[in-house]
């Protein structure tokens, strides 16, 4: 099967996205905010295991965020149903997971290895290059934040970058299109890529804005039951503004 078209879009169409991913959430509410706080309890259970092994807190609580994507879903099948009039319930929207059957599997596995491998590395990075044990939250952050922990802190963020562009690029649009559609995992992930590097100043863009919701919504902690769904709502809206899926066949 070959990946979808793609098209061309606006370099500040991502803002547009944001706006309709609220539009998605108030007719969606409820669904989505169950999603939301699914997600919440799942960050905030990583902190509480993590706070006394920064080692591990690190690079579980970032990988946790590269495996969010498969997380919402839900809420990719409930953009899908309003944007068909048809009603966004949370009973439809974990449907998403029957539609996507094998596809969605692999494509979670997939993320799982990738977030589980980022884990180790983070861990043994840390562990490899502290000169001296690392003890709690504070003495992680003095420890990183100090001469010593400079070169450490620049690495592990190069190394963290590097890999959630890679994975941006293979998901920007992968999962709602298998939600969609009926496609393989090799051509979805292709169709992102090549509609990521079709508008790499838009995809820059939507990267950022991402990232900076993200922030809010950790800082918040709260916020993340909210500003969570409403990407993944408006990353449906990046999904059809970026792709043809008309030449494949509807999931039924």
């Amino acid at each position: 099967m070959m990946p979808a078209p793609v098209r061309t879009i606006g370099v500040s169409d991502p803002i547009r996205w944001i706006n309709r991913g609220v539009g998605d959430f108030s007719n969606a509410w409820a669904s989505s905010v169950v999603h939301g706080l699914v997600l919440m309890a799942a960050g905030i259970a990583i902190v509480a295991i993590g706070w006394r092994r920064p080692f591990l807190l690190a690079g579980a609580l970032s990988g946790f965020l590269l495996v969010a994507p498969i997380l919402t879903l839900g809420v990719y099948e409930s953009s899908r149903r309003l944007a068909a009039g048809q009603t966004a319930s949370l009973g439809a929207s974990l449907a998403a997971w029957r539609r996507g059957g094998r596809t969605v599997f692999g494509f979670g596995l997939l993320l799982a290895v990738v977030g589980t491998a980022w884990v180790g590395y983070s861990a043994l990075l840390i562990a490899t290059i502290a000169r001296a044990p690392v003890t709690g939250i504070e003495g992680f952050l003095r420890h990183w934040l100090s001469d010593s922990g400079t070169p450490l802190f620049v690495v592990w963020l190069a190394s963290g970058g590097l890999l959630a562009s890679i994975v941006f690029a293979a998901a920007a649009v992968s999962l709602p299109l298998i939600v969609d559609r009926e496609i393989g995992l090799r051509p979805a992930i292709l169709t992102s890529v090549a509609a990521v590097g079709n508008n790499p100043l838009a995809m820059a863009l939507w990267a950022t804005l991402i990232m900076l919701a993200v922030l809010l919504a950790l800082a918040t902690v709260i916020g993340i039951a909210v500003i969570i769904p409403v990407l993944g709502h408006a990353t449906w809206h990046a999904y059809r503004d970026l792709v043809d899926p008309s030449s494949l066949p509807p999931r039924r």
